[in-house]
């Protein structure tokens, strides 16, 4: 069977192991997994305690309006209904999204490395990529500008970026928006925006106006703690929404993802303790990572990318050995990095026992 062209540049996602299988191949008894930025603390107690009893008519298709959460959403954002599109999670709506305004003949401006779902539609969609190099870690906004040209459909930025977590000044920021062409548009993926220090937001969502070709896309897979039900949503001008559901499938989000979604937007507190336990930890582990001399990048996430003394895939095995799941920086374009998701207190301070055994092993301190 003949598939697209483009799909011989790609391969398919090839998730890691499963806990199970790590048990069983290693002889453990518990695997911390801290490879996914998933929420250690998990989900709101009123996700957990009141989503069953509210949906129970699994016979019926969902509203793919998704009329209550929208309302609701809408409410909290100060923004129009209709300038809201849900999607499986924010992976589908960059999906959906190069679906809609990529083909070929155009171009795709996006850093390298960064989250590399942007690269992978650009490419099946047939469009042309245009990767900027980060400097330290950070997107390189003049870069990008320089590449924009006449066939420019897209530009992706990624902020608080994946995987570096790094959040790109403010000003800096709308210095690009400022000068970016207004037919091109300009997606800013903020799956980590609960994590952002307040005192650093770009505030986005209060000056859109001055920019219709904005596309802002947040996820409840994070902060909200709800990966294994999947629900994003972007924000956009209603001009470039209307476009974008024509391309959505029309039951794209289901009857439990929509309820859960709505139960845990209105809990403010969880999300409050969440994002303290995460500073704290993360300020413990920085303080350690500092004592052995391995540098990191500025995090405004929920997870380190640390520079390791010897290759990340060697540390990832190690620490794989020992019960740890963590993603070494080979497969994200960093080699001789470890990305870590910030776990639980008592987690983390396991890790970096393991990882003080090793710092000694490779300075012979053993």
């Amino acid at each position: 069977m003949h598939g697209k062209k483009t799909l011989s540049q790609l391969s398919p996602y090839q998730q890691g192991k499963q806990t199970e299988d790590i048990q069983r191949e290693y002889g453990l008894e518990k695997i911390v997994k801290l490879s996914s930025n998933e929420n250690p603390f998990g989900n709101s107690s009123e996700v957990s305690e009141n989503l069953l009893p509210q949906t129970s008519t699994f016979n019926i298709y969902p509203d793919g309006h998704a009329s209550d959460l929208r309302t609701e959403m809408a409410k909290k954002l100060h923004i129009n209904e209709d300038e809201l599109v849900f999607g499986n999670g924010s992976d589908e709506l960059v999906q959906i999204i190069s679906r809609t305004f990529l083909e070929p003949g155009v171009n795709a401006v996006m850093a390298t490395p960064t989250f590399p779902q942007y690269k992978h539609h650009a490419t099946i969609e047939g469009a042309s990529i245009k990767e900027v190099p980060t400097t330290s870690g950070y997107h390189d906004l003049g870069g990008m500008l320089e590449a924009i040209d006449e066939d420019t459909r897209i530009v992706w930025i990624c902020s608080p970026d994946n995987p570096t977590g790094t959040l790109l000044p403010k000003a800096a920021f709308y210095n690009f928006m400022d000068q970016c062409p207004k037919e091109v548009l300009v997606i800013l993926d903020e799956a980590y925006y609960e994590y952002i220090n307040p005192a650093l937001d770009f505030d986005i969502l209060e000056n859109r106006s001055r920019y219709k070709n904005i596309v802002i896309l947040r996820t409840f897979s994070k902060a909200y703690g709800l990966a294994g039900l999947r629900v994003g949503y972007g924000v956009m001008d209603e001009a470039i929404a209307a476009k974008v559901n024509i391309v959505r499938s029309p039951f794209n989000t289901t009857s439990i993802t929509q309820q859960a979604a709505l139960l845990a937007m209105h809990d403010d507190q969880f999300i409050e303790d969440t994002v303290r336990k995460n500073r704290s930890t993360m300020r413990d582990f920085q303080v350690f990572l500092d004592g052995i001399g391995w540098s990191y990048y500025d995090s405004q996430a929920n997870f380190l990318l640390i520079a390791t003394p010897i290759s990340g895939t060697e540390v990832s095995d190690y620490l794989l050995k020992n019960g740890y799941i963590i993603r070494p920086g080979e497969l994200l374009g960093y080699p001789n990095t470890i990305r870590v998701t910030i776990g639980l207190e008592t987690d983390m301070k396991q890790l970096q026992d393991l990882l003080e055994q090793l710092h000694l092993h490779v300075n012979n301190e053993v």
